[in-house]
């Protein structure tokens, strides 16, 4: 039988030439690139979650993203206009019927039918003469469209949605309409363009709900629906 003291030398004998041979493998490998490799693979592997946005919060946060880069400036929206340079300037704004808001420096703006970032590089290159730093954000802060629903429904009266609406949609959230006397064929859409100016739509609602009409008919805010009644003969 082998003695302790020997067994104790062969392991020590094994285990140098195993870091030689582990030493002569990183020096190959760092020669050849090998080893950075190695490195980042383990790094990525091994690479926990921080204390940033979940996968769930960064679709939403795109989801938003996407839904401001699409949305389309309206009378009524109210925009927040920050400067970063000249935080003086900052203002918070409500785009009027004429679809224009009013600034310092510049005076009025037309911001109505306009992307927030189109609005936003329209007022870069309007205050571009005054200002040193060319940076300029557009936010929309609340978006609101108003119509007006009388005549036969349930619930006449303002309706306020956060979105375009049809007139469909602006009738059901009246109420819907009184069946008993609402003539749903000839439902009239009243609507004031911005030269001021009015025009009246018809629309037959009876089509749309059965289906024959396809296109449906969006409002513009405060447009005016009116759901006439059907002529009685007695």
């Amino acid at each position: 039988m082998r003695s302790n003291s020997t067994i104790t030398s062969q392991y020590k004998q094994i285990g140098s030439n195993f870091g030689h041979v582990l030493r002569q493998t990183v020096k190959y490998c760092m020669g050849t690139g090998l080893i950075v490799t190695v490195a980042l693979t383990t790094g990525c592997l091994n690479q926990q979650p921080s204390g940033g946005r979940s996968g769930a919060e960064s679709v939403k946060t795109e989801a938003e993203r996407q839904k401001t880069e699409t949305l389309t400036l309206r009378e009524g929206d109210v925009i927040k206009i920050a400067f970063p340079g000249a935080t003086n300037l900052d203002a918070v704004q409500t785009i009027r019927r004429d679809g224009k808001i009013a600034l310092l420096l510049v005076g009025e703006v037309h911001a109505a039918g306009l992307k927030p970032a189109e609005l936003q590089n329209e007022l870069i290159r309007l205050y571009a003469p005054q200002l040193v730093s060319k940076e300029i954000s557009v936010s929309v802060v609340s978006s609101s469209f108003p119509a007006f629903i009388s005549g036969a429904v349930l619930r006449p009266g303002k309706i306020i949605s956060d979105h375009r609406i049809t007139v469909l949609e602006a009738v059901m959230e009246a109420g819907g309409p009184d069946f008993a006397r609402a003539n749903l064929r000839a439902v009239v859409v009243i609507r004031q363009g911005a030269d001021g100016k009015t025009t009246n739509h018809t629309v037959n609602l009876k089509h749309i709900m059965d289906g024959v009409q396809k296109e449906p008919f969006y409002l513009e805010p405060s447009d005016i629906v009116f759901v006439p009644e059907r002529f009685s003969v007695f």
